[in-house]
């Protein structure tokens, strides 16, 4: 089984999946941040790094779904490699920050990629507004992420929104971010494993 959480930059997906994978005994297999070379660079010099990034997220995230389909094992996934290619990547090429050659090619290879590869079992998306984005972006503290501009991550959100409504690969749950404080609420964490558990019980009936 692969359950994977879906979400904007300080949604709220990392806490998730680490709550989530103690709870159901999950495997977590979270998004490579620490030790992508490509991060900082990019927040400094979008336009230079942006294709740069998208492949390295695209060859990370292709060969985690490697490891979860052959791993056999029950998982939940932080970030979705749809994402990349239907959020992140357009976003760029339509802000000027990846030419259309570079944004072609990406999606070509994506293209590929995806006929190799089955959507998750469940996608949890954790809609967020543009505040309680910036709250989180701003209570982790990461150096690079202190660039990230307000219209950047509204554009983001819209992409978001325009990816959920047309999503049609497979099970879907949305929780609303800015209604639940997970680390510090049992009780909304609690709700949300409830609304898991219908979903996967609709599935493995």
């Amino acid at each position: 089984m692969h359950i994977a959480i879906a979400g904007n930059i300080g949604s709220g997906k990392t806490t998730l999946t680490s709550l989530l994978s103690k709870h159901y005994k999950w495997d977590p297999h979270y998004e490579d941040v620490d030790d992508n070379p490509y991060l900082n660079d990019f927040y400094q010099d979008m336009q230079r790094w942006s294709f740069n990034l998208q492949i390295y997220f695209l060859n990370s995230r292709f060969n985690q779904i490697l490891d979860i389909r052959k791993s056999g094992k029950e998982v939940i996934q932080d970030r979705t490699i749809y994402e990349d290619a239907f959020i992140f990547a357009p976003n760029l090429h339509s802000m000027g920050l990846m030419t259309t050659r570079d944004f072609e090619n990406y999606f070509t290879l994506f293209n590929l990629i995806s006929s190799f590869i089955e959507p998750p079992d469940l996608l949890i998306y954790l809609r967020a507004s543009i505040p309680t984005l910036v709250n989180q972006i701003q209570k982790r503290g990461r150096k690079y992420e202190n660039s990230i501009r307000l219209d950047y991550l509204k554009r983001l959100n819209e992409r978001y929104e325009a990816w959920i409504e047309s999503y049609n690969l497979g099970r879907m749950l949305i929780v609303d971010a800015d209604n639940y404080n997970f680390p510090d609420n049992s009780e909304d964490l609690s709700t949300v494993i409830d609304k898991i558990n219908a979903e996967l019980h609709g599935l493995f009936q």
